[in-house]
């Protein structure tokens, strides 16, 4: 079975379990520990990924495997608890499948967050930054291979992922809530192991202020699909060989749950704000 038919089995399914949600405005992506953000949907209507037709399933641990889909500050949003990743095995296309839905439900704006490594020596574990740009480190793309015309253009312009106007939102919102936040490059590398000290000085020379295992794949296809993005990351560490200690997954969850109010008053502020037509 082909790629697009297998797109519009998975929609077809949702749209049966949406109970008569007609219009869903925002999609969210919840990164490492970040899933919590989703219990805060009003009235959801919860669709386990193992039950989508031709839909991945998530492994990574702390990552539930289920879209929320319901009311959050005024918007009608589905969002992701648990994402797909490279590393788990997934080819590109595979890893990026739920954005192709989001496509085929008519969505046109995403927000898309994920825990990552600080590169920049002036950012601490616990710092939430926009992504203003991306560098795609893993030497694959999702578009590779036959284009389908119908989602979007052999050759797409991705020098505007993530748009302005969402940043300037983001920041505007932050403000209001007076949290800091930083604006600055998110690095693409495959994973699963977390970078050397000489990866991670090397991004650092490209220009990356945070790097991480995830973000780009999504960001990539969604230009494909006219998706307006923003993007943000949740510094849950500083990257290896900034300080002398051990990188672990547990870290990651920890700072999440730290800073998870912070993350969660942000978005819906962020939601508040969007306009959706």
């Amino acid at each position: 079975m082909d790629y697009k038919r297998k797109i519009e089995l998975s929609t077809e399914y949702i749209l049966k379990e949406l109970k008569g949600i007609e219009n869903i405005e925002v999609a969210l992506i919840l990164g490492s520990g970040l899933g919590v953000l989703a219990d805060e949907i009003s009235n959801p209507i919860i669709i386990s990924y193992d039950d989508i037709p031709y839909f991945p399933v998530s492994t990574v641990e702390g990552h539930k495997g289920q879209f929320v889909i319901g009311n959050l500050s005024g918007k009608t949003v589905i969002a992701m608890q648990g994402r797909f990743h490279y590393y788990e095995g997934y080819d590109m296309k595979k890893v990026t499948f739920p954005i192709r839905i989001f496509s085929a439900l008519g969505i046109k704006k995403m927000i898309v967050t994920n825990a990552s490594g600080g590169v920049n020596l002036d950012y601490v574990a616990g710092d939430l930054m926009i992504i203003e740009d991306h560098i795609n480190f893993a030497f694959d793309n999702p578009l590779i291979g036959k284009n389908c015309s119908e989602m979007g253009p052999r050759f797409p312009d991705t020098s505007r992922i993530y748009k302005e106007y969402l940043m300037d939102i983001a920041q505007d919102s932050a403000k209001e809530l007076n949290i800091e936040i930083k604006k600055g490059v998110y690095l693409f590398n495959t994973g699963p192991t977390y970078e050397t000290p000489a990866e991670v000085k090397m991004a650092r020379v490209l220009g990356a202020d945070a790097v991480g295992m995830s973000t780009v794949p999504e960001g990539i296809v969604a230009a494909h699909e006219g998706i307006d993005v923003l993007g943000i990351s949740l510094i849950t560490n500083m990257a290896s060989g900034i300080l002398d200690q051990p990188l672990s997954h547990s870290e990651v969850v920890e700072t999440a749950d730290r800073v998870k109010n912070d993350f969660i008053k942000l978005v819906k502020k962020i939601l508040e704000k969007i306009e959706v037509k």
